[in-house]
């Protein structure tokens, strides 16, 4: 119970940082398909970043982490997570979403597919 207490909070600050996410997925698709006003989405998009950089700094940081138990889970978890953000930008093209607006919906996908797996990563060796 003890180093339980001393593990950094990568759920809670992931979960701060997917929400960043879908606000400004929703900022963005709020405005689609006219011409989309970036600076919001992008300034959300980079502070889930740079929670996503915390996040990976923190959990790197800590002493007697089981991290082939997190590798083990967490690598499976990114397979199946690239697969769901491909499909995701696989509709975002085909809708004809171009220009800053991929590119940020784009980046937005790489930190989705990237801190859900942390998370569960971190979940199952937190225990382990």
């Amino acid at each position: 119970m003890a180093e339980e207490r001393t593990l950094p909070p990568v759920t809670q600050v992931g979960m701060v940082s997917l929400a960043l996410i879908v606000a400004g997925g929703i900022y963005l698709a709020s405005h689609l398909p006219s011409e989309v006003p970036l600076a919001p989405a992008i300034i959300l998009l980079a502070l889930s970043a740079l929670l996503l950089a915390g996040n990976l700094l923190a959990l790197s940081r800590v002493e007697g982490f089981h991290w082939g138990r997190f590798f083990a889970v967490a690598k499976w978890a990114l397979l199946a997570y690239v697969v769901i953000a491909g499909l995701i930008e696989y509709a975002f093209v085909r809708n004809d979403v171009t220009g800053g607006t991929l590119v940020v919906l784009t980046l937005s996908l790489v930190i989705f597919a990237v801190h859900v797996p942390l998370m569960i990563g971190f979940t199952v060796a937190r225990y382990d």
